[in-house]
């Protein structure tokens, strides 16, 4: 298998704010796989360094360091302490169709256009199988209001819609701070109906009085989270959840503490009616395991582009009823297909998915993928 992958640097629309401090642009690394046949498979490596990822120098190192072929047991031989790069290139098998597939691709005829763009409404329905079957695959081809998303040239692409049958809800990510207050009436036009809200980054104080006043422009049918990217004091988080409670419309509060304080977070879970959600406590699969066995039963924020190997994510969810929220890293159309597809078949409680992310990105150049790949 012939191997090829290409740096990309994605500016964010504005900077956005955690408790881990500002960002401003995305970067990854784009790969793409190639067979005798011309079968091509595209995969990403989006890592988080803050989140307990690889940072982006050593996944490059890890790519430069590989021979021009490889096989799928280079592939699966791939260090647990680089995730993204597992995700990225065993996404790639699969969206050959060489393994455990992703994707139902055909041979690429050189149109990246299609695969460029990629992008769901706030409500979309992905193809779905049984826990013990093979992965979901494209094309869907149920209910009305379907349109199709070319993937590949050749391929049959993607039908998404608006079938309640099987759909996937989005959350939408909410500017921090007073920013929030005018910026929920669109997509709640558009039909998202979960929104995600940043808090400690400012002080408490000031995020209190905005989160009152959001949770009074709110339609009472909204679900809200807070995600505080392990940023608040134990007492902040008592503060957060008491105020929750009484709010009625916050569906989690997400990573109160730093992942170092998870059994003050267990306690915590079990004393208030507000759910806690941890994130950043299980960024890897690795992570994902240790936290469940140590007794975590609450909810799990899992980002499929830095948890590791998929293979070993849908073995541990499909052993574990688990209640998982999948979220996105501000990847681009091709990990976040791939991601969209394991969350479509692992998520079974309901929950809206973190992927309502692309306002925060300007660029609609749906020839990205084609300059970046043509101009090196």
């Amino acid at each position: 298998m012939r191997l090829e992958f290409r740096s990309y640097r994605h500016p964010f629309a504005r900077v956005l704010s955690t408790s881990h401090g500002n960002w401003e642009v995305r970067e990854g690394i784009i790969l793409r796989l190639t067979d005798e046949n011309g079968r091509i498979g595209w995969g990403e490596i989006a890592p988080i360094p803050w989140f307990g990822s690889e940072t982006l120098e050593q996944a490059k190192e890890f790519c430069q360091q590989l021979p021009p072929e490889i096989t799928a047991t280079d592939i699966y031989s791939i260090s647990t302490e680089l995730p993204a790069c597992q995700f990225g290139f065993e996404c790639a098998w699969g969206m050959g169709n060489w393994e455990w597939g992703i994707g139902n691709w055909e041979e690429d005829k050189g149109d990246f256009s299609s695969l460029s763009s990629y992008s769901l409404p706030p409500r979309a329905c992905f193809q779905t199988s049984p826990l013990n079957s093979d992965p979901p695959q494209p094309p869907l081809l149920r209910g009305e209001n379907l349109i199709t998303v070319p993937l590949n040239k050749g391929s049959k692409g993607l039908k998404i819609g608006t079938n309640p049958q099987s759909p996937i809800t989005y959350s939408y990510l909410l500017p921090t701070g007073k920013k929030a207050l005018e910026s929920w009436q669109a997509p709640w036009n558009q039909g998202y109906r979960t929104f995600k809200w940043k808090i400690g980054v400012a002080s408490i104080e000031d995020e209190l009085n905005v989160f009152d006043q959001l949770i009074q422009a709110l339609p009472s049918s909204t679900q809200l989270r807070l995600d505080a990217n392990g940023g608040l004091t134990q007492q902040e988080a008592i503060q957060w959840l008491q105020v929750s409670e009484k709010a009625g419309i916050v569906e989690f509060l997400e990573q109160p503490l730093p992942p170092e304080q998870f059994k003050t977070m267990l306690e915590m879970s079990s004393n208030y009616s507000t759910p806690i959600a941890l994130d950043e406590s299980v960024a890897t699969l690795n992570q994902l395991e240790a936290c469940y066995q140590q007794g975590w039963r609450g909810i799990f924020v899992i980002k499929p582009s830095i948890a590791g190997s998929p293979k070993r994510l849908r073995q541990f969810c499909q052993e574990h009823d688990i209640d998982t929220v999948f979220s996105s890293v501000f990847e681009s159309a091709i990990a976040r297909y791939s991601a969209l597809q394991l969350a479509t078949e692992l998520s079974h409680r309901n929950r809206a998915v973190g992927f309502g992310i692309n306002h925060w990105f300007d660029d609609n150049d749906e020839t990205w993928l084609e300059q970046l790949w043509k101009g090196h």
